[in-house]
């Protein structure tokens, strides 16, 4: 008994840093944490019993109502009058193609999910200066193209493809949705080739909605020298998945490399500043605790939360190595389009393979191409209703 006496006396005074470390452990984990993030969608924390529901409503409300407003500005005369004329004519070779493939969907279509992306698109497109951002074009793989009404009325303001009646005829045989959905990209991403032969393409989906930095950060994924090699860079990855404890190696390293910077910043301001009156030193033993404690603390709250830092700059906008989810959003450089496009026909998309994991594998295994992917995401996603899968009643947003 008195040896415990002696160990507590000894190490559980303030004075101690076991003391300390364990103090501030608690404060940090238990209280100060739970408290500041237990609203966070993404953080650990998030109390999704209480919150989830709600949350989810007030999304789906948002985007109803821009739905809403964006057919109302679609459908108005003045919209009518001022874009007569804007964007249903494509210049040849464009530096930047940007391609929204839509379809009609069964559930969900008050939405509007594409009149939302092409009015983003619309607003944005002029602030690159005198010349647009992009030449724009819509690609209706819907199998009866009549019948998609958000398509036929931005007929009159955007170039609008679709399948020839003999296309129509040889893309009747009878396919899974996985395979269907791959064959829908791939005429896309030729027929756009095709029309302006572009510099580079952007293949967006129709609930995919850029944010207001889109074409200011593709201009500078451009400029990167790793654009010339790659076949394709991801510009969005879904959220949930975004945190460190993840298989990508890359993450681990960036996990670890906070950490250390986050101890060591803190180890060298003690000095200088410690109003907790804190015994911690520049030793091995406080560096790994506090690289730890910074790691723990990054991870809980969500890395998510912290990648958004970066859109201060487009400099600032990480390229990692892709990973296999998702297409919503995808930058092909240069003619890296036509080449994705001979791979995907090249097999045969089933459930477990659809063409998101089929890209990923050719990346990997075909020798001398790369792919690469962008944080933070440069879209919203913004489909709570699937086109091609079976939709819940009440969508979540986890």
């Amino acid at each position: 008994m008195p040896r415990w006496r002696a160990f507590f006396s000894q190490h559980l005074r303030w004075s101690s840093t076991v003391s300390q470390a364990l103090v501030l452990s608690v404060i940090t984990f238990c209280v100060v944490l739970p408290l500041c993030c237990h609203r966070l969608l993404y953080s650990y924390f998030f109390i999704r019993s209480m919150y989830l529901d709600s949350m989810s409503e007030e999304v789906l409300r948002e985007s109803l109502d821009r739905g809403r407003d964006a057919l109302n500005f679609w459908q108005s005369t003045s919209t009518a009058a001022a874009m007569s004329s804007r964007f249903t004519g494509i210049a040849q070779h464009p530096e930047l193609l940007v391609t929204v493939v839509t379809v009609r969907r069964n559930e969900g279509r008050d939405f509007h999910y594409l009149l939302q992306v092409m009015r983003q698109l619309s607003g944005i497109l002029g602030g690159c200066g005198e010349r647009r951002c992009a030449e724009v074009l819509i690609c209706d793989v819907d199998s009866s193209p009549q019948q998609n009404q958000d398509a036929n009325l931005l007929e009159a303001h955007f170039k609008v493809i679709r399948r020839s009646p003999q296309e129509q005829q040889r893309n009747r045989e009878q396919v899974n949705t996985f395979e269907r959905e791959k064959r829908d990209y791939v005429f896309c991403l030729r027929k756009g080739w095709e029309l302006v032969k572009p510099r580079n393409m952007v293949v967006l989906e129709d609930d995919a909605l850029p944010k207001q930095d889109f074409f200011t950060v593709i201009k500078d994924l451009l400029s990167r020298r790793f654009a010339l090699q790659t076949l394709y860079v991801k510009l969005y990855h879904p959220e949930r998945l975004q945190r460190y404890w993840n298989p990508e190696p890359y993450r681990i390293l960036e996990w670890v490399g906070l950490g250390l910077v986050g101890a060591t910043a803190l180890l060298l301001s003690f000095p200088y500043w410690n109003p907790c009156s804190f015994s911690f030193t520049l030793s091995f033993g406080h560096l790994l605790f506090f690289t730890l404690y910074f790691m723990a603390a990054a991870e809980l709250l969500g890395r998510h939360y912290l990648l958004e830092v970066r859109r201060l700059s487009p400099q600032l906008y990480a390229v990692s190595p892709a990973t296999e989810c998702c297409t919503p959003a995808m930058l092909f450089p240069g003619n890296a389009s036509l080449r994705v496009a001979e791979y995907l026909d090249g097999s045969f998309c089933v459930k477990g393979n659809a063409k998101d994991i089929v890209l990923y594998q050719m990346a990997r295994t075909i020798p001398g191409e790369r792919s690469h992917s962008v944080e933070p995401n440069l879209i919203t996603h913004i489909g709570a209703f699937s086109s091609v899968r079976a939709n819940p009643s009440k969508p979540k947003l986890l």
